[in-house]
């Protein structure tokens, strides 16, 4: 005889694991969690090599929100290290903070002009804002219009070009729009309010989540391998929607990442947790895991970033490419959804065809259940 379970998920990263913890303590629905990989916590997934460091698998997750509730609720499942991320970015020879900031400007320009840029900055803008680039374009001073172009050629232009494989006037003008400056001596890269690491490494917090009474899960399994073998009332899919669909409509774009991960015997390789190289380099950025975990010893593993076109069952659709072409496409999938799916929910970064943050997806899930899940 069959099983039966309430929902069959498929995924277990975020999306997944929250519905199901949700579904199984607040409902007491009973769910089958599968994923096609053989771990849970989806990209967010950590381990530890050969040399004993943990490192995240997928590249570098930083946790940081504003929203209270997701803290509230991850905070269930993990303890916490406080974390503040700092990127810097190699220009010219030089480590910049990023994003750019009043004391990039400083390293960057002769002292003079550099206070004069800053007393032009601070009288236009005021202290401590953030100001995009399309802003300071629009500025009526030459000046800061200069300094626009001068950040988005040295700091964004390249870094953009080899992040998506296409420039920035081929993506959505919303990317260019949000690319920030910040008026300020603050050198983090988020000024959320919780700042901090699991303190055990995300897998371990997954694991918390999924060891509910009412959860199973199964690994090295896809959809297809299922369907024979049980039965179930609804299904929640946070894969692509496209391949749901068997790509009917065309296939959704995505950008990949492969990384090269390198291991040195010394306590530590770079000055900050992660230095981008917007102008050389065929790579992006390289991070340092030791930072992210707080764990220091006699050796540290850096992952190196190479963002590469991406092939369906091949490489791993990390990035939905903003273009509105695409936003198009995804919302047709969404009316056949909607008509030809009616038992499914799709959501996730693949299922909605969304770049999310990490706070982002939990607060979508919380939000998905209580909407549309939760007993009334």
């Amino acid at each position: 005889m069959k099983k039966h379970y309430d929902w069959l998920i498929v995924g277990a990263g975020y999306t997944g694991a929250i519905i199901a913890e949700r579904l199984a303590t607040q409902s007491g629905k009973r769910s089958l969690v599968i994923d096609r990989r053989d771990h849970i916590a989806g990209n967010a997934y950590d381990r530890r090599n050969d040399a004993g460091v943990l490192f995240h698998q997928y590249g570098p997750h930083i946790f940081h929100t504003n929203a209270q509730v997701v803290v509230d609720y991850l905070s269930k499942f993990t303890d916490w290290l406080p974390y503040e991320h700092r990127v810097l970015g190699s220009i010219n020879g030089r480590l910049i903070p990023i994003p750019f900031n009043l004391t990039s400007l400083h390293i960057l320009f002769p002292k003079t002009e550099a206070d004069r840029l800053t007393k032009i900055l601070i009288d236009a803008y005021g202290m401590d804002q953030k100001v995009t680039i399309l802003k300071m374009r629009e500025s009526p001073s030459q000046e800061v219009r200069d300094l626009a172009d001068f950040i988005y050629k040295n700091v964004f232009l390249g870094y953009t070009t080899k992040q998506w494989g296409l420039s920035p006037e081929e993506l959505s003008p919303s990317v260019t729009a949000r690319v920030p400056v910040y008026i300020s001596y603050d050198d983090r890269y988020f000024q959320d309010a919780f700042q901090n690491m699991p303190k055990h490494g995300y897998t371990k917090m997954f694991e918390r989540i999924f060891a509910q009474d009412g959860i199973d899960v199964s690994l090295n399994t896809d959809l297809r391998d299922v369907s024979e073998e049980i039965t179930y009332d609804r299904l929640l899919y946070t894969g692509a929607i496209d391949e749901y669909f068997n790509f009917e409509l065309g296939e959704l774009p995505y950008r990949s990442l492969e990384f090269d991960f390198q291991t040195y015997s010394q306590k530590r390789h770079q000055a900050a947790g992660q230095v981008n190289y917007p102008i050389s380099e065929d790579f992006t950025r390289i991070t340092e895991m030791s930072y992210l975990t707080q764990e220091w010893s006699d050796v540290t593993t850096v992952a190196i970033e190479y963002p590469i076109a991406h092939i369906p069952g091949k490489t791993v659709p990390y990035y939905p490419i903003p273009r509105d072409e695409n936003l198009d496409l995804h919302n047709k999938y969404a009316e056949l959804a909607a008509r030809e799916a009616p038992n499914v929910t799709f959501a996730g970064r693949l299922g909605d065809y969304k770049y999310y943050n990490m706070d982002q997806a939990i607060g979508r899930a919380l939000s998905l259940f209580k909407k549309e899940m939760e007993p009334r």
